[in-house]
């Protein structure tokens, strides 16, 4: 896995960071009962799908971060905005990543010097079903569900300790792949996801981590010229705990638009 990012880290020292994409919407649920193999190979045709198209599209994204005190009250939040665009491509059979994110507006520093957490690419939770993650995670069929008037199949995933994961922790100069495990609500006729919810089911408070929960909500971005409107992440909220810290950050990702960049190489004569 290569990553080609820029990392912010808090107070230098932690940083969560996922990889970023989208999904396109297809026709409506039918009502037989899914099958897990079935529904796995469309929703991973899904995501290999999109990969050729999130380079074309920019969005703004809204960052709320919050440190919360032992009460439950929030002590400090501070909003920025950022032009936001990313270029995911397959080149070779690894995933490379390469992430902007201009700001429009920035947090002011805290004259307290309070921690706040940097959460990166937590859109992108549902990478979890790409083909190169895919062996990677146990998935089990747990239940149907209904969400926005829509028929949805539950899928729940756990991480194979020792296997690739589309998600680390930057602390001190070191990564540590994160063993996440949650459930994803699908539409089984098309593998279009909907929502994630997901988090670490073994503690690393070792490492300073005590506890990582997150839910992603996607949402409808039409564009012109396209028959069907593509699916992108709406709202992504994560919250973290250490044993002596606690933040919730929340994305919100909107104005999702179409560009294209073309490039040419000249070879200079002699």
């Amino acid at each position: 896995m290569k990553y080609s990012t820029q990392f912010v880290r808090w107070l230098g020292k932690l940083c969560i960071f996922f990889l970023i994409a989208g999904t396109s919407w297809g026709a409506p649920s039918g009502s037989a009962s899914p099958n897990l193999d079935d529904v796995l190979s469309r929703t991973s045709s899904q995501v290999v799908g999109f990969l050729d198209l999130f380079s074309d599209v920019k969005c703004t994204e809204q960052v709320e971060q919050q440190k919360i005190g032992q009460d439950g009250k929030v002590e400090l939040r501070e909003e920025s905005t950022y032009d936001y665009l990313v270029i995911l491509s397959n080149n070779g059979g690894d995933l490379t990543l390469d992430e902007s994110r201009l700001a429009v507006h920035a947090a002011k520093p805290d004259k307290k010097n309070r921690p706040l957490l940097v959460s990166n690419g937590f859109a992108t939770l549902f990478l979890v079903f790409h083909p190169y993650y895919l062996d990677s995670f146990h998935f089990a069929l747990a239940g149907q569900a209904v969400l926005d008037g829509r028929s949805l199949v539950k899928i729940s995933f756990v991480h194979i300790p020792g296997s690739r994961s589309p998600a680390a922790l930057a602390l001190r100069g070191r990564i540590y792949p994160l063993e996440l495990s949650g459930v994803a609500w699908i539409d089984p006729q098309t593998g279009v996801i909907t929502r994630i919810e997901a988090g670490i089911e073994n503690s690393l408070e070792d490492v300073g981590l005590k506890s990582l929960q997150s839910e992603v909500d996607f949402a409808p971005a039409p564009f012109k010229d396209m028959k069907a409107p593509y699916w992108f992440p709406n709202v992504a909220t994560v919250e973290v705990e250490t044993p002596r810290q606690h933040w919730r950050n929340t994305h919100r990702f909107t104005d999702y638009k179409q560009f294209s960049v073309s490039t040419e190489e000249q070879v200079a004569s002699k």
